[in-house]
């Protein structure tokens, strides 16, 4: 008998560890769901941003953007637009259509050594370029104070649109 009081006994604690267990993870959610909205209407009625969706680059993140070079990132874009059923034409199409560059000026730029700061210093940018909005990089591209910065993420803005499938009506904000 006793060892069987002793099963008994132990299955019984296993439980009360168990039932405590869900009970601290129950009062740690509870908690967390205090700190932060559950859904997207519940941030949009808090007032509260995705983490990191700003507009305030520091200027050290200013002045990495602007000496990149523009050839060591291009193959990137030409591998995601591609790698998603785009065709490299539509790249060069989204990005003339920001820049005023002609098919020409652009392939100098993908030749050459052109840091983004010369690349976009020539370029005159589209006027509807100011229509494009959203997050990108972790950041909410219309709020970006920085033109330079600003710029280049209006790029990276409009071939993620390109890579996602949508219509180069809308990329190229055609009203």
């Amino acid at each position: 008998m006793p060892a069987a009081q002793s099963r008994a006994q132990a299955k019984a604690n296993t439980a009360k560890k168990t039932t405590k267990k869900r009970v601290v993870k129950k009062a740690a959610k509870k908690q967390a769901s205090k700190k932060k909205p559950a859904s997207k209407k519940a941030a949009k009625k808090t007032g509260a941003k995705k983490a990191g969706a700003t507009g305030v680059t520091t200027p050290e993140h200013d002045r990495r953007v602007a000496e990149m070079v523009f050839s060591s990132f291009y193959p990137h874009y030409v591998t995601k637009v591609v790698s998603k059923g785009r065709t490299e034409a539509e790249l060069h199409q989204v990005l003339r259509w920001l820049t005023g560059y002609t098919q020409k000026q652009l392939e100098k730029h993908i030749a050459g050594t052109t840091t983004v700061e010369q690349f976009f210093a020539k370029a005159k940018l589209h006027p509807n370029a100011k229509l494009i909005t959203g997050v990108i990089c972790g950041y909410r591209v219309e709020d970006i104070r920085t033109t330079l910065t600003r710029q280049a993420r209006y790029m990276d803005k409009l071939v993620d649109e390109l890579a996602k499938g949508r219509k180069m009506e809308k990329i190229l904000r055609q009203e």
